[in-house]
């Protein structure tokens, strides 16, 4: 399964997002990560699938990531979908059904996925593994951009990559929150394989030498 880097436009400039996006994915970026927050289940207010339809009508073709750090979630997973999300991923939590949203996702024609908080355990995902695309591991507390990243999430990141081993070989492992060059190569080890990365990239003055620089110590945790 392909390594992939996805920044997040959390950090992007929304003054020029659409040319942000662009260069980004130009500098070798593989999908763009969307942080949607609603002020209800996170304290902080981001923005809607408009923003979704938008890039694409800009004429972004890279797969969008969609998570959702809301509260209901099957309306904005509609509304997301329809707005040309390609994978949308939620809070457990949040849901009143887990595999009533995981099916309604894929219903949509996206791939589906569940987040795990740094302090809620993976264990719920064994009952959800038939239903799941991608797992996504939270390493910061949500709500917020900038954040460091939380070390024994490393732990859990084993942890999941173990249980993934035992049922399937077709689901993603993402890990978001204070992802940077000089740690990627330590949660890649661990076992992750999809990497959400804000302000270490948009917050770079050169996207490419970023980019770079986080896939040649991903590779180097491949071959060792």
């Amino acid at each position: 399964m392909k390594d992939l880097i996805c920044p997040s436009i959390l950090s992007a400039d929304f003054a020029r997002l659409g040319a942000d996006v662009a260069a980004v994915l130009d500098a070798g970026a593989d999908m763009i990560h969307f942080d949607v927050m609603d002020n209800h289940y996170v304290p902080n207010l981001t923005f809607g699938p408009m923003v979704c339809k938008s890039l694409r009508d800009y004429g972004i073709t890279a797969p969008i990531d969609v998570h959702l750090m809301v509260q209901p979630v099957d309306r904005l997973i509609i509304d997301f979908a329809s707005a040309g999300a390609d994978y949308i991923s939620f809070h457990g939590e949040a849901s009143d059904d887990c595999e009533h949203s995981l099916r309604l996702i894929r219903e949509q024609g996206c791939r589906s996925g569940l987040v795990f908080n740094p302090d809620v355990p993976v264990d719920a995902l064994e009952q959800f593994i038939d239903y799941v695309d991608m797992v996504l591991l939270m390493s910061v507390v949500p709500g917020r951009a900038a954040q460091q990243f939380i070390p024994s999430v490393v732990d859990k990141i084993k942890q999941t990559r173990e249980l993934l081993n035992c049922h399937t070989t077709s689901v993603r492992l993402e890990v978001d929150g204070g992802i940077k060059v000089e740690n990627i190569a330590e949660i890649k080890a661990a076992g992750a394989d999809t990497f959400v990365a804000g302000s270490a990239i948009f917050g770079s003055n050169d996207y490419r030498r970023t980019i770079a620089e986080m896939r040649e110590r991903i590779d180097n945790a491949n071959t060792t």
